[in-house]
């Protein structure tokens, strides 16, 4: 492979380390001042390959639109004991949806909370609190065992997760939602202050 694209894959590999989020094309070619950003997708290719070429605990993933460098998913679980667990109100507010439409796509996700959607997910999936895998283009969203743990939810099963969250937070039941729908959910019954209720020390039944 020819020296200018060994120095752009290397560049490419330092931005995504660097940003700790997904980065789109556009995005990493404007970080680099490339007008033309047809060269990134063939170096993410070869990032990626030198990824899969060799034994390392990283890989590089497509979620959506956007690129990023993140732990294999059989390494997410021994990084969990020094990742700490301190969630913004808007982390708090994803890991609810997802915890109540899972299986959920990012897709919709994104649709229903906006771009920085994808850092979210991206957080959670290091915390070990939800787990991702591709469906299609995008990935579909699902928490863990960790997560129900964490908030002192008394099972697993996405049902009666389901069910815990509409008693504990007020949530209207609704199907899972489509491409560009909405959470119907009251304006008082917010899950990001719920569940901030339970990381600020509140027992876990009081979620």
């Amino acid at each position: 492979m020819p020296s200018k694209v060994d120095d752009l894959v290397l560049k490419l590999e330092a931005l995504l380390f660097a940003s700790g989020r997904p980065l789109s094309v556009r995005q990493l070619s404007d970080a680099l001042g490339h007008a033309d950003s047809r060269s990134i997708p063939t170096a993410l290719r070869s990032l990626a390959a030198a990824y899969d070429g060799r034994q390392t605990a990283l890989e590089l993933r497509r979620v959506g639109d956007r690129y990023a460098i993140q732990l294999r998913e059989p390494f997410v679980a021994v990084a969990r004991v020094v990742t700490p667990l301190d969630m913004a109100p808007r982390t708090l507010k994803t890991l609810t949806l997802i915890a109540y439409h899972q299986p959920m796509l990012q897709s919709v996700l994104a649709k229903m909370l906006g771009d920085a959607v994808y850092e979210e997910v991206q957080r959670l999936r290091s915390a070990g609190l939800i787990r991702t895998e591709p469906k299609g283009s995008t990935l579909e969203l699902t928490t863990t065992r960790l997560f129900a743990e964490q908030f002192g939810i008394p099972s697993t099963r996405p049902e009666e997760i389901r069910q815990f969250l509409e008693k504990k937070l007020g949530v209207v039941p609704s199907t899972v939602p489509t491409e560009g729908a909405v959470l119907d959910t009251p304006s008082d019954a917010s899950p990001a202050l719920a569940l901030d209720e339970r990381e600020n020390g509140a027992a876990p039944a009081s979620l």
